[in-house]
């Protein structure tokens, strides 16, 4: 099993944790502003560490639970369970290690981010099923990976605050929007298979408007909360870099040529999400 540890990497898509990531960051370090506390690297690893295994758990739970659906689809028939490049059992004992490395992880933060633990598991590993019911799907995925600035602001602060949950609220826009443009990939393969998307249901074209009206109010409720927090100089530079690559993947992206959605989803998104962090401390510092 441990031989294989480099394809539990692949299982997990280690690289996608980029999406998550960033606003955990901005939500550590807005708590270390309100808070008026120093850096705390101790706390800033716990963190980091906690959303490295809710991950983890969600995305070979996803794995799992869509492992039939995955070896019927021609796009991700190679995916590892499917491929054979990883047994179901290992992939069930990597699913428990990481759940019970996220709630043991928590406990050493404080004990509202414990108490709470089995609630963003929940949420985490639910969404997983609900391609099955609703083309909802991709606001639910957005809830999963909302958590994060909250849960980051939690670590530090216990309790909650307005400003990380307008963050959480612009992720969750940000995610959907940007997995309503990778979901037209399956748009066909979903609707034989009566699984629900909003491109299955609506179509490319306003698959992209929809998404394009997400991404706007995902850029608003950014620049929301940079006024309220008396952001600097630093954090606009990185709003604007942030809502230029979110709107140059909709210029890329056309209901005739889907030929860049990839890049849309994954190089565009990972590096707006990677450029907001980063200025987002660079303000703080400076």
């Amino acid at each position: 099993m441990f031989k294989r540890i480099p394809s539990f990497f692949s299982l997990v898509k280690i690289s996608h944790t980029v999406f998550s990531m960033p606003f955990a960051v901005i939500g550590f370090f807005l708590a270390l502003k309100h808070m008026d506390r120093s850096f705390e690297l101790k706390t800033f690893l716990l963190m980091l560490l906690c959303v490295l295994f809710a991950r983890n758990a969600a995305m070979s739970f996803n794995r799992i639970v869509d492992r039939h659906i995955d070896k019927k689809n021609p796009r991700t028939q190679n995916r590892d369970i499917p491929a054979g490049k990883i047994k179901i059992s290992h992939a069930y004992i990597f699913l428990v290690v990481n759940i019970v490395l996220f709630i043991t992880t928590t406990y050493f933060l404080n004990i509202l981010c414990f108490c709470l633990s089995p609630v963003a598991l929940a949420i985490v590993l639910g969404y997983s099923y609900t391609k099955r019911f609703t083309y909802l799907s991709h606001f639910i995925l957005g809830v999963g990976l909302s958590i994060a600035p909250v849960g980051a602001y939690l670590a530090v602060t216990a309790h909650f605050h307005l400003l990380p949950v307008l963050y959480s609220i612009a992720v969750m826009f940000w995610v959907s929007g940007f997995d309503i443009i990778y979901s037209l990939n399956d748009r066909l393969f979903d609707k034989n298979e009566g699984l629900h998307s909003v491109p299955a249901r609506f179509g490319i074209k306003k698959s992209l408007i929809i998404s394009a009206v997400l991404h706007i109010f995902t850029v608003v409720l950014i620049m929301c909360a940079g006024i309220l927090n008396q952001n600097g100089i630093w954090f606009w530079i990185g709003a604007v870099l942030f809502a230029f690559l979110l709107f140059y993947q909709h210029i890329i992206v056309k209901p005739g040529d889907l030929s860049r959605v990839n890049m849309a989803f994954a190089t565009l998104n990972g590096l707006s999400g990677l450029v907001l962090g980063m200025f987002f401390i660079l303000d703080f510092y400076l």
